[in-house]
């Protein structure tokens, strides 16, 4: 171009340096616009990572978690199966010790027991008393016999139970025969008269138990 050509055309000149700028600025924009991107990625990328991680650690708890409940659960049946076992020992010696009561009290009676297992146990303390007694005598065999039946009948210690229950009630209240004992005795049935007489304490309780 000649001079007197660029001379001529100033207009267009500064309208392709405009043009110009406008495109360097419409790139930085563009450029600033993917920097931002790329750093949301990276940000996003790094959170992915992070939560990768945490799902990771979390599936590892999990299966050990189940582990440990598999663990347990075996646990719970051996425990389950333990208690059958029990269970079926406790009934059969229940049944073997109604068989020695049926055994040992083979009787007919018009004596109820005012409570469970009275006369069980009384028997019980009798024999207790004669295995004792024919120890002290140097009766050997007697003594043998008596205390294999001790041995194969527990005695259910109900009775021990009331005796010491009364014992009590008597010495709470300084073995007067008061308004308050002679209600429990009747809500255990105990008799404290003889005939319009009233019994001591000592007496009651020899001619109870």
């Amino acid at each position: 171009m000649e001079m007197d050509e660029f001379l001529n055309k100033p207009e267009e000149i500064e309208a392709e340096e405009t043009e110009e700028v406008g495109e360097s600025v419409e790139l930085d924009v563009q450029k600033a616009v993917v920097e931002s991107l790329a750093a949301d990625k990276a940000i996003q990328d790094e959170q992915i990572a992070s939560l990768r991680k945490e799902n990771a650690s979390l599936a590892e708890e999990k299966q050990a978690l189940s582990a440990k409940i598999e663990d347990l659960e075996k646990k719970v049946g051996a425990l389950e199966a333990e208690i059958g076992k029990m269970g079926e020992t406790l009934a059969l010696n229940s049944d073997t010790q109604r068989s020695n009561k049926v055994s040992l009290l083979d009787r007919e009676t018009e004596l109820p027991d005012r409570f469970e297992s009275e006369t069980y146990d009384q028997v019980l303390e009798v024999i207790r008393e004669a295995r004792d007694k024919s120890e002290a005598e140097g009766r050997e065999r007697r003594a043998q016999i008596l205390e294999s039946v001790l041995v194969a009948n527990e005695p259910s210690g109900k009775l021990a139970e009331r005796r010491a229950f009364v014992e009590k009630l008597f010495a709470d209240n300084n073995n007067i025969l008061s308004g308050p004992v002679i209600n429990e005795l009747d809500k255990l049935g105990i008799s404290y008269k003889e005939g319009e007489n009233y019994l001591l304490a000592t007496e009651i309780i020899k001619k109870t138990f």
